[in-house]
């Protein structure tokens, strides 16, 4: 351990940010995630497809490689250019699962206690879970520190494993990382969570996220529904009997609202103030049909684009390969430093 607090890092801005490789991608994900992927993209981040977090709970073999493409073609329909943006594979890297067994050793378990996704997840037997599955976050730790991405666009719901990553970060480089006072081997990464939907909730119940693993398809808009379901879905979706409000503060207690109200001012790029300024006092006889029209335009393009995609996966296949090199370029140089600070014989 060195007897010297590091100077903070000094490299450049970095990017990364993935989406797990289980079950069809929705409106939540789009908004949440593929939106502002796109909106980085002239950084050049790392953009990768997370199949080895996906296996802390059963995934069927025959299918995982499948999902892994379709994610990648979702990334491609919603506008990010394979050119600009490194997509690959998490398990392609096997420097992901070197750094990640490194950072299981620098966290600590009171830290992982803490963590709520996995009591959540687990529910109350969680005797039964992966043990992949508890360590999930020192794995994200990896695949984030591995690029010492500095940035991380995320949902809400994944702040907390970002400051662990924070934590990770931190004691590595009290522990490891910087002799003499050198500038942090690995950057603090900060999380970048802003706009009026980073988490979409419901179309049947404002209090729950919307999620692909929920039972009713009318609770969520699928990127590869057509228009007509798109539509449909936005009609059906659940409110109360109130006009919507005349100003912001009004939509606090009512949670489908505001999901609705979030919702179009994400795929319209404004905010919630705009969307009352124009709807506030209305019905959602007259907002539903605005919102429908608005999610079809924006969202039916990508659903088509991602069908074109999956019906050439040799395309898919070469864009995962060539992203997969880039990412070990730039992966493989970062573990074997890590190895060398950490003291591993030959590194």
């Amino acid at each position: 351990m060195t007897d010297q607090a590091p100077v903070p890092y000094a490299g450049p801005k970095r990017s990364l940010s993935g989406i797990q490789a289980s079950g069809a991608l929705h409106l939540g994900n789009y908004l949440g995630a593929l939106k502002r992927f796109v909106d980085i993209q002239d950084e050049e981040p790392f953009i990768f497809v997370a199949d080895m977090h996906a296996i802390t709970v059963w995934q069927d073999p025959a299918v995982l490689a499948q999902q892994t493409r379709e994610i990648a073609c979702a990334y491609i329909a919603a506008g990010l250019d394979p050119k600009k943006a490194t997509i690959f594979p998490q398990s392609a890297v096997p420097a992901h699962a070197e750094l990640a067994w490194i950072f299981n050793c620098v966290a600590r378990l009171g830290w992982l206690d803490r963590m709520t996704q996995f009591k959540e997840k687990s529910g109350k037997h969680k005797e039964r879970s992966s043990v992949g599955l508890y360590t999930y976050p020192v794995l994200q730790a990896a695949d984030i520190l591995l690029y010492k991405a500095t940035h991380v666009p995320v949902g809400e719901d994944q702040k907390q494993h970002l400051e662990l990553t924070r934590d990770i970060a931190q004691k590595f480089n009290n522990d490891f990382g910087a002799p003499g006072g050198q500038p942090a081997f690995f950057p603090v990464t900060e999380p970048v969570i802003e706009g009026p939907a980073t988490r979409v909730m419901s179309l049947r119940d404002g209090t729950a996220k919307m999620s692909k693993s929920d039972p009713s398809d009318a609770s969520r808009i699928n990127l590869m529904d057509d228009a007509d379901a798109i539509a449909a879905k936005i009609r059906k979706a659940k409110t109360d009997p109130e006009p919507l409000p005349e100003s912001v503060e009004g939509l606090a207690e009512r949670p489908e609202a505001r999901n609705l109200v979030d919702i179009y001012a994400a795929l319209s790029s404004t905010t919630r103030a705009k969307v009352i300024e124009e709807f506030g006092g209305k019905g959602f006889g007259t907002f539903k049909p605005a919102l429908a029209e608005l999610a079809v335009e924006v969202m039916s393009p990508i659903g088509a684009r991602m069908r074109e995609l999956t019906g050439d996966p040799a395309q898919i296949d070469a864009i995962l390969k060539d992203g997969a090199e880039r990412a070990r370029a730039v992966a493989e140089p970062v573990v074997a430093e890590t190895k060398k600070l950490v003291g591993f014989w030959g590194a």
